[in-house]
């Protein structure tokens, strides 16, 4: 069986490599192993998955991954942690290090893996750039079928909220053109070191097909940002820069079978895809 860290595990590495954790960096570490193993179930791994981690910190849940993957590629932007990772899963589980591969760069600046394509995302994931580091990794790796995520609870509710909810928004449209979401379980702040002051919970996706439309990913998904920048505006008022003109908006709103007087809430992954394929945006001359 692995020998998973503790919470006075995890203080003493922090200790050894004089890490302190940061707000700047999202560092909360998870200090409890009954924690990671309910994540690791929760993920559904293969043997066969190639998993990627963001941000494994001082190597928690890494371990527990190794134990059920082929192969983990972490990604720390830490350099100390990053460094010191290997040193740990070697001192842990020896025979587990050579399933080990770590990449010492900013998630949001990487575009391919070594070895083996990636077929999952477990992570535990910086808040303040959780979002952006899921989207950024589908949309450069098809490889990834699926994947959980901690995330900050606030965080959990858009991704997977469905349309028409008070939740629902810009987050939760883009991730349903990856994939399909759930809500997989709440966790508690008492398992992390420092103990954050939000709340926290587990997100899982699945990969599917995006919608069927004639227009490109990112017309979509401009759509989407102009949709939403005004929330609160019908989308004829909301979208008529995007078009022209309210009366442009209104037209292709009508095109696409859309109410002009509803608002981007109500509108699912879909409905975007479907106006954005009938009705491109005016542009301007180059």
């Amino acid at each position: 069986m692995t020998s998973l860290l503790g919470a006075g595990d995890i203080r003493r590495l922090a200790a050894a490599y004089d890490v302190r954790p940061t707000k700047r960096l999202g560092q909360n570490f998870v200090v409890d192993a009954n924690t990671v193993r309910r994540i690791v179930r929760a993920a559904d791994l293969q043997p066969d998955d190639v998993v990627v981690e963001v941000g494994p910190g001082l190597g928690s849940l890494t371990l527990g991954l190794l134990a059920e993957a082929r192969r983990v590629v972490a990604v720390e932007i830490d350099p100390v942690l990053a460094d010191a990772l290997p040193r740990t899963v070697e001192e842990r589980e020896s025979s587990m290090l050579d399933r080990l591969e770590v990449v010492a760069a900013d998630a949001l600046s990487i575009t391919s893996m070594p070895g083996p394509s990636p077929t999952a995302l477990v992570a535990n994931l910086p808040y303040n750039v959780a979002v952006p580091v899921v989207l950024h990794l589908l949309e450069t790796m098809p490889s990834l079928r699926h994947g959980l995520v901690m995330v900050q609870a606030e965080v959990a509710d858009r991704l997977v909220a469905p349309p028409g909810s008070r939740t629902y928004g810009v987050p939760s449209v883009k991730l349903a053109w990856w994939a399909a979401t759930r809500r997989a379980g709440a966790v508690p702040r008492s398992v992390f070191w420092p103990v954050p002051n939000v709340d926290s919970a587990l997100v899982a996706f699945q990969r599917h097909d995006p919608p069927e439309t004639d227009a490109d990913r990112l017309d979509v998904f401009a759509l989407v940002d102009a949709a939403f920048a005004q929330r609160r505006k019908s989308l004829r008022a909301a979208l008529a820069a995007h078009y022209g003109s309210a009366a442009a908006a209104a037209s292709a709103l009508e095109m696409a079978g859309i109410d002009p007087s509803a608002r981007g809430e109500v509108l699912g992954v879909a409905d975007f895809a479907r106006l954005a394929g009938l009705a491109p945006p005016v542009r301007s001359p180059s």
